[in-house]
């Protein structure tokens, strides 16, 4: 079959966009591992795909998949810019604000008149089942665990601070982390290192694709810990390695995440 993409990008963090709205999804596991390959289909951390909806008060459906596993999962938030973005440009919406549904949840994007774009990113859950998250038994019994917070933005995160992002054992203890039975679907580590009350910065090895140049929710869940934690204001600007982000949480309801959604090329490959 012949497929028509766009390669995006937000921050670094790169997706295939297929639009999904005039013809139904057929893509299988291998084939969306090899849209991901960075060698031999495009090249991608995700597969985004915008199908219609018809439920009244939603624009589109959200769906995302690993560029890696070709797994499904339930949130990114930079691909939710990138979202909002492709839609508008490909004349599938004249709305600037859009509301699309996840796997799990309901997201607001907004498109800004200097392009960047605000996604809703929904409230962070905390509570352990809900993450999913299974604490041990007894305190200290995962010793990884001792100084990690948990939570959940629409999937899992488990956030470390470090001293420094550059030397922190992102691509060993990272997968570590996601190896523990403690979080039986997997969970994106976030490593965050504080700069002053309202900058940081922050590596993420995530869930199915390992580190990537920026993580979304991964930013959003590392600064509402740090909020908690006492370490923030209520705004921060994040760098992550692929670009800048900023993150606003007034301490209950949702996480407002603003970054760059730009398009790279649009293509057509043969699966």
């Amino acid at each position: 079959m012949q497929l028509s993409f766009t390669k995006m990008q937000g921050a670094g963090n790169d997706f295939v966009v297929i639009d999904a709205t005039r013809q139904p999804f057929e893509l299988g596991p291998a084939q969306l591992r090899r849209l991901g390959d960075r060698r031999f289909g495009v090249g991608c951390d995700q597969v985004l795909v915008v199908e219609a909806s018809t439920e009244p008060g939603i624009d589109f459906r959200y769906r995302i998949f690993n560029g890696a596993d070709g797994a499904e999962v339930e949130h990114c938030g930079n691909g939710a810019r990138c979202f909002v973005r492709f839609v508008r440009d490909k004349g599938l919406t004249e709305k600037d604000v859009v509301r699309v549904r996840t796997v799990n949840a309901v997201l607001t994007l907004a498109l800004a008149a200097d392009g960047r774009v605000r996604v809703d990113m929904g409230p962070p859950v905390f509570e352990a089942a809900r993450v999913p998250y299974v604490p041990p038994a007894l305190p200290g019994d995962e010793p990884l665990l001792n100084d990690v917070a948990v939570l959940s933005m629409g999937n899992p995160h488990a956030v470390l601070r470090v001293v420094d992002v550059d030397t922190a054992p992102v691509e060993t203890l990272g997968p570590r982390i996601q190896a523990l039975p403690a979080f039986p679907q997997g969970v994106n580590v976030g490593f965050v290192q504080v700069l002053d009350r309202g900058h940081a910065r922050i590596r993420v090895y995530e869930r199915g694709a390992g580190e990537t140049l920026a993580c979304g929710t991964g930013t959003c869940a590392a600064v509402v810990a740090g909020i908690r934690a006492g370490w923030f204001d209520a705004a921060v600007e994040v760098q992550a390695r692929g670009g800048l982000l900023r993150i606003e949480w007034d301490g209950q309801g949702s996480v407002f995440m603003t970054g760059p959604a730009e398009t790279v090329f649009d293509g057509v490959i043969q699966l």
